[in-house]
């Protein structure tokens, strides 16, 4: 009889809690504390920590049979040109319309967006059916570079910006911009590109706040190496190859696998329109 912590035979095997966080369900952390509580089983049996499966197992959470992917399939990603006027949730008090509204169904997982982009926010969305990816990219600890297209209403003096890049202080500690760029702009509009590690709450906007600026536009153009594809429309998501998702893996440390540099968005080579015109 086979034990639950030696799958059946499978071929190549991999730690449960990495099929659990490919699947969508969370990071490694949050699936350990899952298989702890005793919410999951494999073949049947209640799963342990350090447990290893293969493509042959059967998985369950709370008694559904979960989707997983193997070492050799990285998990899907998505990115989505979020345009404002849509929210990053699934559940609406109000009703407003949703990202997730637009997007595939995974089958099997489930869509984690990496960072949120709040109601009047648009551009870059990345989306993922890995726990595991989400939380490397959104963890402090690794201070990712997320890059904002910004629209303000006048335009920064040389003090001002020497502020934004020495560091200001908001309502929950100090922030600061890594580098400030100016983008031009006609009339009483000015673009400027920012850069930022924190991706706290409206972080951005609170910045241009706390030097008596208003935002007219924030739109973010980068998270981490991966860039806004230039020919991606607003409400519309490009998936990224195999090849592209496992380089993303490997660039975020997630992988052994040596690769290429990440490209750009721009090279991913299949596109859908959203699910609806808008």
């Amino acid at each position: 009889m086979n034990d639950h912590r030696a799958p059946s035979p499978g071929g190549a095997t991999y730690k449960l809690q990495k099929a659990l966080a490919q699947a969508g369900l969370g990071s490694r952390r949050d699936m350990e504390e899952l298989v702890r509580a005793g919410h999951v089983t494999v073949n049947g049996a209640p799963a342990t920590i350090g447990a290893r499966v293969s493509a042959k197992d059967v998985i369950q959470v709370n008694g559904r049979t979960i989707g997983r992917s193997a070492d050799s399939t990285p998990p899907r990603v998505i990115l989505y040109y979020k345009p404002e006027g849509e929210i990053v949730s699934r559940d609406d008090p109000e009703g407003r319309p949703s990202v997730f509204d637009r997007l595939p169904n995974p089958r099997g997982a489930k869509w984690l967006a990496v960072g949120r982009l709040d109601f009047n926010t648009s551009g870059l969305l990345i989306l993922t059916t890995s726990g595991e990816l989400a939380n490397r990219m959104m963890h402090p600890r690794y201070e990712l570079e997320r890059e904002y297209a910004v629209r303000v209403q006048g335009r920064l003096s040389p003090e001002q910006q020497a502020k934004l890049l020495s560091g200001l202080r908001l309502d929950d500690g100090m922030a600061r911009c890594e580098a400030v760029h100016d983008r031009g702009g006609e009339g009483a509009n000015h673009w400027y590109h920012v850069v930022i590690r924190e991706g706290r709450n409206r972080e951005v906007r609170r910045l241009f706040e706390a030097l008596r600026l208003r935002v007219s536009r924030l739109m973010r153009v980068r998270f981490g190496n991966v860039s806004l594809p230039r020919r991606l429309r607003r409400g519309q998501y490009v998936e990224l190859s195999r090849q592209e998702a496992r380089q993303l893996l490997v660039s975020l440390g997630l992988e052994a696998t040596s690769a290429a540099t990440v490209p750009g968005a721009r090279s991913a080579r299949r596109r859908h329109p959203a699910s609806r015109a808008r």
